[in-house]
């Protein structure tokens, strides 16, 4: 069985706490860990493996939302870079990684300078201690929905 598609009948039932926003080709969720304070995933709604497999109109319209939603990740985290990344190869259904950075935020695990965000710990990215309160979940999701309803306008 497909995680991600796992994770979009739980966005269908009501059940996913991490749902952020329904667009026209995804759907917008935290991510269930945030030492990468607003890092936010984006699930397309068809279930493929690679880009290219999707019909031209539907691809070029994801590629659009997926940049509006990094966008958003953004305004919203003060990002002073965003990290974007498609890979597929644990979950192989098409959904983007965001990653709002922000300088110095892999030194604390002696990471100097500017790296990629898989240089950080896998045993602490993935670490409880990285998961938000129910509280401060739904701060962080209406903040983010705020900000995607005002890019959509």
């Amino acid at each position: 069985m497909c995680l991600i598609c796992d994770r979009i009948n739980m966005i269908k039932q009501g059940t996913n706490k991490y749902f952020v926003a329904e667009l026209e080709t995804g759907y917008v969720v935290l991510g269930d860990n945030q030492h990468f304070l607003g890092y936010t995933l984006f699930l397309c709604k068809q279930h493929t493996t690679e880009l290219y497999n999707l019909e031209r109109s539907f691809m070029m319209k994801y590629l659009e939302e997926m940049a509006l939603v990094a966008q958003a990740v953004q305004n919203t985290f003060g990002a002073k870079k965003m990290n974007y990344e498609l890979l597929g190869n644990g979950d192989s259904h098409l959904h983007w990684h965001l990653f709002p950075r922000n300088d110095g935020d892999l030194e604390e695990y002696g990471v100097n300078g500017k790296g990629p965000v898989w240089w950080y710990p896998p045993e602490k990215m993935y670490s409880d201690s990285n998961k938000l309160s129910d509280q401060e979940l739904e701060r962080l999701k209406n903040k983010l929905l705020t900000e995607i309803n005002k890019l959509l306008k």
